[in-house]
């Protein structure tokens, strides 16, 4: 029975899967890791334990999700060999290279300053501490960085060259490589939904514990923070969601229209599609419900802007539509859910009742999983929307596979579902105890922290010889 099952639609069904279950990690360390700076970097300003309660607290999360996360992503190298090595062939010279710099400077500035920051708190100075709790998450953000100029590239590729063997090379400068069209509006999108996601994870554990003891310090300074990063990055990532659209307009249309579910062209202004069933076989949304003009609006500024539509197009160049038609809405809806939570959370602060009103906390309690949601969803759309190529425009999916039976590949995909729910579900049910207890009540600071990084605590025998000596 396998036998008859493509081992393409197998294969992306494998790398679809494994990072999914990645992705939800780094978009939950990079920020972490910023919000473990900012609260360092409060308390040695202000000197407020609970801060350094908070930091604490967030720590243990973050070194469990940071490993979950390095372990996930350890599979996603060894496909592009396995599942992918057409594609390994044909774009390694330009997509090698910019992983292995990933390596090269964010993971070694992450693993080097790493272990300081989990377990050197009593051991080197406040600076020296805060200093590698800096670096682990500028290298977090390196490191997104890095993994989204390697996709940006496959989205709208640029200066390279194709040799003799058919392989894609870099013509020069890799500047035009690294820094392509779509990569500054990419990489400002993820960076802010990994931000907000973290957001909502940690008002929603601030929330689970104000409705238990509204009185409990550590549950309302982290609730405040997460809703001020709500009302004021909702409204930003909407505006650099506009941004990228429109480019994405520019550089990859077929995308958008059939995100959109616009199939026919529009001269006099496209309608906004908010709902229906699209169908790439009809070249139409079925039980369309739709606003007049305002897709022009949204994605020209003019809504009697005329747009193109997918039949413009040849038709073995169109995405899966209904795929990323609904990708797409769930996305967006979240962000407009995560905008409302921040406006109420401004009406609530304003009337002095931002750790009164209950049912404020029961739906950040409930928006709390819905970033990783969305930061799957603009991953769908990002890369079924692609589709049919792997690099955009030049080299098609069908053409990138390793020529691999379809049992073998099943295999492997069944035995990757169950080797990570069970291991990351362990995982994710170790995190939420975590979450689940209640942060100190006392503003207590870490102990025995020495003020400056070295000569400050004595060795034992030193301590006690010197002790008798007195």
């Amino acid at each position: 029975m396998l036998d008859q099952l493509d081992p393409v639609i197998l294969a992306r069904a494998q790398f679809a899967f494994t990072i999914s279950f990645h992705f939800i990690f780094p978009a939950f360390s990079i920020g972490t890791a910023s919000y473990l700076m900012v609260l360092e970097g409060l308390w040695l300003k202000t000197g407020q334990g609970v801060y350094a309660n908070l930091y604490r607290y967030w720590l243990k999360i973050f070194a469990v999700a940071f490993g979950m996360g390095v372990v996930s992503g350890l599979v996603m190298s060894y496909q592009f060999g396995t599942n992918w090595s057409v594609f390994s062939n044909k774009a390694g010279s330009i997509v090698g290279p910019l992983m292995a710099y990933e390596v090269l400077t964010a993971f070694f500035l992450e693993a080097g300053f790493l272990g300081v920051m989990l377990f050197g708190m009593s051991k080197v100075g406040k600076k020296l501490h805060f200093f590698a709790t800096c670096m682990v998450a500028l290298g977090t953000l390196i490191s997104a960085t890095w993994i989204i100029a390697v996709n940006s590239w496959m989205q709208t590729p640029a200066g390279f060259a194709i040799n003799a063997k058919g392989q894609f090379v870099p013509a020069g400068s890799w500047l035009p490589i690294i820094f392509t069209a779509s990569f500054p509006f990419r990489l400002v999108h993820t960076v802010i939904a990994a931000y907000l996601t973290t957001a909502f994870v940690v008002g929603a554990v601030g929330a689970w514990h104000l409705l238990r003891d509204r009185a409990n310090p550590g549950a309302r300074k982290m609730f405040s923070m997460a809703m001020w990063m709500a009302a004021i990055v909702a409204p930003i990532q909407i505006l650099a969601g506009d941004a990228h659209g429109l480019n994405t307009l520019e550089h990859q249309p077929a995308k958008v229209l059939a995100m959109e579910g616009d199939y026919q062209p529009s001269p006099n202004g496209a309608p906004l599609v908010l709902f229906g069933f699209p169908s790439n076989d009809e070249a139409r949304v079925r039980y369309e419900i739709s606003i007049p003009h305002i897709g022009s609006l949204i994605l020209k500024h003019d809504p009697y802007a005329p747009l193109p539509g997918l039949t413009d197009y040849p038709r073995d160049q169109w995405p899966p539509a209904p795929i990323i038609f609904w990708s797409f809405r769930i996305m967006v809806a979240i962000g407009f859910a995560m905008l409302g939570i921040g406006l109420w959370s401004l009406a609530a602060r304003l009337r002095g009742r931002l750790y009164d009103w209950s049912w404020l906390h029961r739906a950040a309690i409930v928006m709390g999983p819905v970033g990783f949601v969305a930061v799957i969803a603009g991953w769908v759309t990002t890369e079924v929307g692609r589709q049919p190529f792997t690099v955009y425009g030049l080299l098609r999916t069908a053409d990138s596979h390793s020529p691999l039976a379809a049992p073998a590949v099943a295999a492997s995909l069944i035995a990757f579902v169950v080797v990570y729910f069970f291991a990351f579900g362990a995982g994710t049910y170790y995190l939420l105890r975590l979450m689940a207890k209640a942060p100190e009540r006392g503003e207590t600071e870490p102990a025995h922290v020495p003020q400056r990084a070295a000569g400050i605590t004595p060795a034992l025998g030193v301590a006690a010889s010197s002790s008798a000596k007195g």
